[in-house]
């Protein structure tokens, strides 16, 4: 592993890949990894087409180095399977027996990339009291409580 204490770099991540291949796979990688920077929820993606990886870049640096490990033998398991001809997808079990077997990570972690959704409306049913949050403002007069059919009114407004 690369002993540089900031992010790796093309070079660096695609020796990570192939050592991690051949220590856990007892395979070759022998196509391209590429860098994502525009991932937030993905922590990989493998290309079915031309059999290349895509990393997500802010798993690159130094403090989530165990997480990295974890995505990529995700990705190993669908490049392994798939070159092999065997089940591949997530709902597979071939899939699902070989991540358990090299300890990779069935979810990529959240570290505090995904948007929040802020609610700019708040709605409250005058009969039974159930409150609804909503980004977009509703037409009062168009739109009832989906639990009672009482009439709506607005709270909040932000």
């Amino acid at each position: 592993m690369p002993n540089s204490s900031a992010s790796l770099n093309q070079k660096e991540l695609q020796k990570l890949v192939e050592s991690i291949s051949l220590a856990f796979f007892a395979r070759p990688f022998t196509h391209q990894v590429k860098i994502n920077r525009r991932f937030k929820t993905t922590g990989g993606r493998y290309h079915l087409d031309d059999h290349h990886l895509e990393i997500n870049a802010h798993f690159l640096s130094e403090q989530y180095r165990a997480e990295l490990i974890g995505i990529i033998k995700h990705e190993l398991c669908h490049y392994h399977l798939h070159l092999a001809h065997r089940g591949y997808r997530h709902c597979d079990q071939d899939f699902k027996d070989l991540l358990k077997e090299v300890g990779g990570s069935r979810y990529a972690p959240d570290i505090g990339l995904r948007r929040k959704r802020k609610f700019h409306y708040l709605y409250r049913c005058q009969s039974c009291g159930q409150i609804y949050p909503r980004t977009r403002r509703l037409n009062l007069e168009r739109y009832r409580c989906g639990r009672c059919y009482g009439q709506l009114i607005l709270l909040e407004s932000k």
